[in-house]
């Protein structure tokens, strides 16, 4: 955990800016740190970090480049949805904010174990829906009912990372990134340990069906049944089984053994953008949720800037960071309420 937290400070600290993505003993921490989290067995493989070089240079050079986009914290509460455009597009209602913040354990953890707290950083995670709708809209002057656009809404609010300040909120972001690449990694290698119970089966079931054959074909069986045909149907079960059983050789040998688990690893770190990237788009929205063309000022409308965290397995968030104050947490009493009324 000290390990990972040196790594954290590296890469999206103050202290970023001290070292360089090239330095040995860096490669050398986020190498350990990545080991650590995934199977700490890989450190008894001789050469293990110059097998690891490569993609954790490319995972540095990335995480980097994603630690210098500035996320800019704005106040989440009640009163913001009013005066923050930003806000009023995240949210329908001004009532949605204190629900979404009374719903998060770790907002409320946090706050309970901060005694000395008045607000706190924190990550605000949603999902972005874009939806073609027919709906009135100004057209020349005329009021037309029928045009043809585009309604942008946030849905699946969370809230995660709380944190006392902007540095410690960066800090647990990063954190959670390189956790994330270790999760990924571990998922990795649960898939092939199912494929490879997968292919058991599928062995197995060969096998009998095999079995089943040869004795049709030696028994009484061959009495109902074409010899050619038959042979044919046992030739090609018997190269089914032979490219199962080879391919259930290969899994398990990538499963079980230190060189599978480092292979696993590079194939997460060398590609790090496919899993763990973050895009900048601009967009204008009406105070309805219409998105508005560029040049287009047929009605007022605002500028956000939309932010999607995209974390691998084909999932992307829309993020932001906020700052929540003490105040803005509802009691555990009224939201249970409120949520019962709901």
């Amino acid at each position: 955990m000290v390990l990972l937290d040196r790594v954290t400070r590296l890469l999206f600290g103050a202290e970023a800016e001290t070292v360089g993505e090239t330095d040995r003993q860096l490669v050398w921490d986020v190498t350990d740190a990545i080991v650590d989290a995934v199977d700490p067995r890989v450190k008894l493989r001789s050469g293990y970090r110059r097998r690891l070089d490569v993609g954790v240079r490319k995972t540095i050079a990335h995480l980097r480049a994603l630690g210098r986009i500035r996320l800019e914290p704005v106040a989440l509460g009640r009163s913001a949805w009013s005066q923050d455009a930003q806000v009023r597009a995240f949210f329908a209602a001004a009532d949605d904010i204190p629900t979404c913040i009374g719903r998060s354990h770790e907002i409320r953890r946090f706050f309970e174990t901060h005694a000395g707290c008045d607000q706190l950083h924190a990550l605000l995670g949603m999902r972005r829906m874009e939806r073609r709708v027919l709906a009135p809209r100004l057209v020349g002057g005329v009021m037309r009912s029928d045009v043809a656009q585009t309604t942008v809404s946030f849905e699946g609010h969370r809230l995660i990372a709380p944190a006392a300040d902007d540095a410690a909120g960066r800090l647990e972001i990063g954190l959670r990134i390189v956790r994330r690449l270790a999760q990924l990694v571990c998922e990795r290698i649960v898939a092939v340990d199912e494929s490879v119970k997968g292919l058991e089966l599928d062995k197995a079931r060969l096998a009998m069906k095999l079995r089943m054959l040869q004795n049709g074909r030696d028994g009484l069986g061959a009495l109902a049944a074409e010899p050619a045909a038959l042979d044919a149907q046992i030739a090609e079960v018997e190269r089914s089984l032979k490219d199962a059983t080879r391919s259930h050789r290969e899994a398990k040998a990538s499963l079980a053994t230190v060189d599978g688990t480092i292979d696993h690893i590079n194939a997460i770190l060398a590609h790090p953008e496919r899993y763990v990237d973050l895009v900048r788009r601009r967009m204008r929205v009406t105070l309805l949720g219409v998105l508005v063309e560029e040049g287009d000022e047929a009605e007022p409308a605002h500028d956000l800037v939309i932010d999607d965290l995209s974390i691998g397995d084909g999932f992307t968030a829309t993020i932001a960071r906020v700052r929540i104050a003490r105040t803005e947490l509802p009691p555990k009493e009224g939201l249970a309420r409120a949520e019962r009324f709901l």
